[in-house]
């Protein structure tokens, strides 16, 4: 009976101890990693309520609103719950896609969700990659551009950490709206938010594609 027991103790010391250095180690890492985001993220929500109370006074009438102010939303909400994104993460962001249309067409209104993503990230201190600035800069009569919708003019290896994509929704009165924050490689969701677009603010872009409605002119 001692016998058995002196084991099992043995057996028990074994298991206890079983945790290789590496594996220790790992875990320290993601242990630090997350902290780094949890207090990374808390200096932001600081910074943003004190920016809050200082602008108090100037508050923009809702009328006035545009994309930008809603994204805001979105991306503090972001922040609540974000991990493992620090300073130190680069992040690139993706359109915004209808979550009932194809993945690989974007609206007006998803590119311009992803273009104030990437001044929210940015004002919000995580290093950005924009994926659409080529290797070079394309100069014709037309004008001088770095910035392409050609995969083949983009270096093929960024280093991006995470990606902020998501969806819309078309909803009575408005767009849902469904961002995320995800791993490049693990495809963890590390961040997630929710939103609602009012149909007037959406409403007020404009396609550039398309002629403007006016007043024509007649000429005299």
């Amino acid at each position: 009976m001692k016998n058995i027991c002196l084991a099992a103790a043995c057996i028990a010391v074994m298991a206890g101890c079983s945790a290789s250095p590496d594996q220790t180690q790992a875990d320290a890492q993601i242990s630090a990693a997350h902290q780094a985001s949890l207090g990374f993220g808390e200096q932001y929500k600081h910074q943003f309520l004190t920016q809050q109370v200082g602008n108090k006074a100037e508050r923009v009438s809702p009328q006035l609103h545009n994309i930008n102010h809603y994204v805001r939303g979105i991306m503090q909400e972001l922040v609540n719950n974000l991990q493992y994104v620090t300073s130190s993460t680069p992040m690139a962001v993706s359109s915004f896609v209808f979550v009932d249309g194809a993945f690989d067409q974007a609206s007006l209104l998803g590119n311009q969700i992803a273009e104030s993503f990437i001044h929210e990230i940015h004002q919000f201190g995580i290093p950005v990659i924009d994926i659409k600035t080529s290797d070079f800069i394309r100069i014709t009569e037309q004008g001088d551009f770095v910035l392409t919708r050609d995969y083949l003019e983009v270096s093929a290896t960024q280093p991006i950490e995470y990606v902020v994509t998501g969806t819309l929704a078309k909803h009575q009165g408005g767009y849902l709206v469904n961002a995320r924050v995800v791993g490049m490689k693990s495809k963890a969701v590390v961040g997630s938010a929710q939103g609602f677009l009012p149909a007037e603010i959406a409403n007020a872009l404009l396609n550039s594609g398309k002629p403007a409605e006016g007043v024509k002119l007649i000429k005299g």
